[in-house]
């Protein structure tokens, strides 16, 4: 049977360790911040990332990885795995990003004919990450491509996402809610529950004012989803791993868990999020 490869962008936010493991390549997206330009999850790491954003005070742009990048990146799979290979490429939600067009564009700029998948997750940071975690090991225990391509379908249609930022400030920095609106969110304690729609849109959800009714409010939504069944459930965080584990354990409490993860999100998402953010993610188990 051809090797599978899983690839992903960073913003997938997979740690070194696991990309490791499971042999995920990634092809990274890049951080502006003052001066400095960083290559997500490479050059710089989360925790750096936001003690530099906190020092700083500024608003951190991103950029997609570039078509030639993806090119070179599929290459180097071809060359080490053989021209047989099949290679899924998982990518951050289109909606968001132009790093799925670059991905295709990419493809398209390879000489030699080669088997390869690329996927708008219509996803953001660990949705997909897990996704592409669960494809990997799938493929290493012998699956053919098609059985990974219907989990990872699977796993994309029915993984939900709920995000509390901590401050409005970065959304309407990054010109998603207006000055007014987050001047008017912050004076009166309001706590945006955000989620991602079936196209990979951010929308809101609810508008809750304090942390404690906002996350009382994601949980309602969780249990809502569950419906009493085993579920997956995780927590990805912004620069908040302490809150972020102890909720979790909470929630663990109170569902019928198969599995559980707890992420911190890479410069890209948190760059949009903020510090503080934490996003509550479950999926059919």
């Amino acid at each position: 049977m051809p090797p599978i490869v899983i690839v992903t962008d960073s913003a997938a936010d997979i740690d070194d360790a696991k990309r490791a493991e499971w042999g995920i390549i990634n092809v990274p997206l890049k951080v502006n911040l003052g001066q400095e330009t960083y290559v997500d999850w490479v050059t710089i790491k989360p925790a750096a990332f936001y003690q530099k954003l906190r020092e700083t005070g500024e608003l951190a742009t991103t950029s997609q990885p570039s078509p030639l990048e993806f090119a070179e990146c599929f290459k180097k799979i071809v060359d080490e795995h053989g021209p047989d290979v099949q290679i899924i490429a998982l990518m951050l939600s289109a909606a968001l990003s132009g790093t799925y067009q670059s991905a295709l564009i990419g493809k398209s700029m390879l000489e030699e004919a080669v088997d390869i998948t690329i996927i708008d997750s219509r996803k953001a940071s660990y949705l997909y990450g897990y996704a592409a975690v669960q494809a990997a090991r799938a493929a290493k225990a012998g699956k053919t491509k098609q059985q990974v391509l219907d989990l990872i379908g699977h796993m994309l249609d029915t993984v939900q996402v709920f995000f509390l930022v901590d401050t409005l400030t970065y959304l309407q920095k990054g010109g998603r809610i207006g000055k007014a609106s987050a001047l008017i969110g912050s004076l009166l304690n309001i706590k945006p529950i955000l989620s991602l729609d079936s196209a990979g849109t951010v929308f809101p959800v609810d508008k809750v004012r304090g942390t404690k009714k906002a996350i009382a409010r994601i949980v309602e939504e969780l249990q809502a989803y569950a419906k009493g069944e085993p579920v997956v459930l995780g927590i990805v965080h912004a620069d908040a791993e302490a809150e972020a584990a102890e909720l979790l354990e909470k929630l663990k409490q109170e569902f019928t868990v198969t599995d559980s993860f707890l992420v911190e999100l890479g410069a890209v998402i948190g760059a949009h999020a903020g510090p503080g953010t934490l996003g509550f993610v479950i999926a059919k188990a």
